[in-house]
């Protein structure tokens, strides 16, 4: 008898509720055909002519041959006239970082705060989405901010790139990316109990690295040696032991995480290989043995060349303090030297910038210093940042070339970029994740 007063109580109280909660249709897949006058579907090989590209719910599903007029209810996005490739990545920015005005971030970095620094970072997002880049591997700023933003990229409440976050770069106590180094030491002493990046020692370096990956980080950063942009004048030299750099790398890879190496000297991108990292960021200094660790190891080199340029220009016109100006004019002027030999070696390049000490959204000029001064051609500099720099985030699948089953990032130029790599400065059409993030008409 209680059984069939609570079927019935259940009745009276669920059947309207059910009714009320039943799933509404499925919506109509968003479904788009762009057609291409001349399409780079899988940078390293040969243009096709004209091709329609056919987008449902964000992914490719097939790429034919000619102008295909689109089925019912299908967006046409018409690029008829324009030379249409994947989405660029870049593997080397700072988002949150100072966009090219040092002095800014030396004036302000006492009396922001992290909301401060996830609105500046989101106008550079956009920038840096306009100029063609979809995906960047954000290399290093305050891990709470980077990842709010990230997180506001994914969800659509901001306009930028997929991001990769590193989170802030882990380094040795007074080494490059130390927070404290040319702080006075009232602010020394009040910044120092919220440092979580720095680490002494092999046990240490393990800590600090299960902090970043537990602040979010997606990609671990250390910085191998000195830096240019540091406030000290230690130099380029390598700053890590081999066993402080082996226990990050250990680390991050039992997490699931790659690492990326910023380095300068010889010998600390020696030990940073032998470590056994993914990618070296600048490499400016490289000899006959690193490129063999190169080779041996299959990591790959993140050349910046636009980081130097950039750095000796405000070095010069006195936006930097004066330690930086050395350690700027010696990186500029071994890194070209550095990576054309590397390049001829065979060694495998990846596209970065380090955008933050450059302005962001100038990310493209990157092309055409690979190709003057590194001697890439314009379809190795185009792979560098495609194909290469997917398979350094281990995306390969999904991003990196217009293939079926791939993500719908996808952007345009009025001509080939294979004649003239300076066309991707001037991107015209940019779509991400199959949404148009900039129109032709723009």
């Amino acid at each position: 008898m209680k059984k069939m007063i609570a079927t019935a109580l259940l009745a009276a109280v669920s059947g309207p509720a059910m009714a009320q909660t039943a799933p509404a249709p499925a919506a109509a897949p968003a479904v788009t055909y762009i057609h291409a006058g001349a399409l780079l579907d899988r940078p390293g090989q040969a243009p096709r002519g004209n091709s329609t590209i056919i987008v449902r719910d964000g992914k490719i599903v097939e790429v034919r041959d000619g102008f295909v007029p689109p089925e019912g209810g299908a967006k046409l996005v018409a690029l008829n006239d324009k030379f249409v490739l994947p989405g660029l990545i870049d593997l080397h920015v700072h988002l949150i970082g100072i966009g090219g005005d040092p002095l800014r971030a030396r004036l302000t970095a006492l009396n922001t705060e992290g909301a401060d620094d996830v609105l500046y970072g989101a106008g550079n997002a956009k920038a840096t989405l306009n100029a063609g880049f979809t995906t960047v591997r954000d290399l290093g700023g305050e891990p709470r901010s980077i990842r709010a933003l990230r997180d506001a990229v994914d969800r659509g409440d901001v306009v930028g790139p997929t991001i990769v976050n590193a989170g802030t770069a882990i380094s040795v106590t007074g080494g490059h990316g130390d927070p404290l180094n040319g702080l006075a030491e009232p602010f020394a002493h009040a910044v120092k109990e919220t440092v979580e990046n720095t680490c002494d020692g092999p046990s240490d370096c393990v800590r600090a690295t299960r902090r970043q990956i537990g602040l979010g980080a997606q990609v671990i950063k250390i910085t191998a040696t000195g830096g240019v942009l540091s406030n000290v004048s230690g130099g380029l030299g390598r700053a890590f032991t081999p066993e402080e750099m082996k226990a990050i790398v250990d680390t991050a890879h039992n997490l699931g995480r790659k690492v990326a190496a910023h380095s300068h000297a010889a010998e600390g991108t020696k030990a940073a290989l032998a470590a056994g990292v993914d990618s070296i960021e600048h490499g400016s200094f490289i000899d006959d043995e690193a490129i063999a660790a190169f080779k041996k190891t299959g990591a790959y080199l993140v050349p910046t060349e636009i980081a130097p340029v950039a750095a000796v220009a405000q070095a010069r016109a006195g936006a930097l303090p004066p330690a930086t100006i050395p350690k700027a004019e010696a990186a500029a002027a071994a890194m070209q030297e550095s990576h054309r030999r590397a390049y001829k070696a065979g060694v495998k390049f990846a596209f970065g910038t380090d955008s933050g000490v450059s302005k962001h959204g100038d990310n493209a000029q990157e092309f055409a210093l690979l190709v003057e001064k590194v001697g890439m051609t314009p379809a190795d500099a185009i792979r560098s940042a495609t194909v290469a720099a997917a398979e350094v985030l281990g995306q390969g699948n999904v991003i990196g070339t217009i293939e079926p089953g791939k993500q719908a990032d996808i952007i345009a130029v009025d001509a080939s970029p294979l004649s003239d790599v300076r066309q991707l400065e001037r991107v015209r059409f940019v779509m991400r994740k199959g949404a148009v993030a900039k129109p032709l008409a723009d």
